[in-house]
């Protein structure tokens, strides 16, 4: 959550020659969105202390092995995400409080509390939450939702899916055993990886966006189809897959995909800045914010 969100706020103003004028905004803007991405971890890892001690992948943690007691877990949500608000709301901007605390609510309280439990659509309905930081560093650069910002949101909520959906089928003995209603668990295996299929030529599409749009230039679409067709063999590998860990492959594949698309989103603007961006960059600046 802290690394895209300080991503984007690279995205939004590094290719500005008055950087030095939104310093504040990037080291307390990083700082309050990390914090608050811990605090939701950390109500996370309270929420699903039950299901945890019943999972290979997570019984290690410390509630399940008694290492924390739930008090302490949920003073140290409490006091990160109070130290949160409070860097955002004092020296970054309201909004980027506010949409930063929707996040973490939408993530740790709607998304664990129920979603998670509720449907096999789980990461699909709360992958929104999730995929808010880039909103959060743009608006803790520029006060404002641009729709680049958005876009940057996008890509995120639809690479969700078959991101998770290739550790849960990894997993799907343990979210059976704990009684998670993961996609491969409900409706099986192999529909799960046509989905997966799908979303991914999804994503495909959806990283041109920035292309179309002007947000990027020819650095960016380069990077972005060749990550993306290595991730389309992936899922098209994975409907016949060689071995039932290939799963965790394109789990693994998944991370690098999405660090890589963000590194050449980063760099095509350092290359090729778009003229409204820095525009609007400068004039926040001189705004005196």
């Amino acid at each position: 959550m802290g690394l895209s969100g300080s991503g984007d706020m690279a995205q939004s103003q590094l290719s500005s020659p008055a950087l030095a004028g939104v310093w504040r905004e990037i080291l307390f803007g990083s700082l309050g969105i990390w914090l608050a991405a811990a605090s939701a971890a950390a109500i996370n890892h309270l929420l699903d202390q039950r299901i945890d001690a019943l999972m290979a992948r997570t019984s290690h943690r410390p509630l399940p092995t008694g290492s924390l007691s739930s008090k302490q877990v949920l003073v140290f949500a409490i006091v990160l995400g109070a130290l949160s608000m409070g860097l955002l709301a004092v020296f970054v901007n309201a909004l980027c409080a506010v949409l930063t605390f929707a996040s973490l609510i939408g993530y740790a309280i709607i998304y664990t509390g129920y979603l998670k439990r509720a449907t096999p659509q789980n990461i699909v309905i709360g992958g929104l939450a999730g995929a808010a930081p880039p909103a959060l560093g743009w608006v803790a650069i520029t006060d404002q939702l641009h729709p680049y910002a958005l876009l940057l949101v996008l890509i995120i909520f639809v690479w969700t899916p078959p991101h998770f959906w290739a550790l849960a089928i990894f997993r799907r003995d343990d979210y059976a055993r704990a009684m998670i209603p993961m996609l491969p668990v409900t409706h099986g295996v192999e529909y799960t990886r046509w989905q997966i299929l799908f979303f991914t030529v999804l994503l495909v599409l959806v990283t041109m966006l920035p292309v179309i749009t002007g947000m990027s230039g020819v650095f960016y679409l380069g990077g972005a189809l060749v990550l993306g067709f290595v991730f389309l063999y992936y899922a098209i590998r994975l409907m016949r897959p060689p071995s039932e860990a290939f799963a965790m492959q394109v789990f693994g594949y998944s991370i690098w995909y999405l660090m890589a698309l963000f590194a050449f989103l980063l760099i095509d603007h350092w290359l090729m800045p778009a003229p409204e961006m820095s525009a609007q960059a400068l004039e926040f600046i001189r705004s005196g914010n």
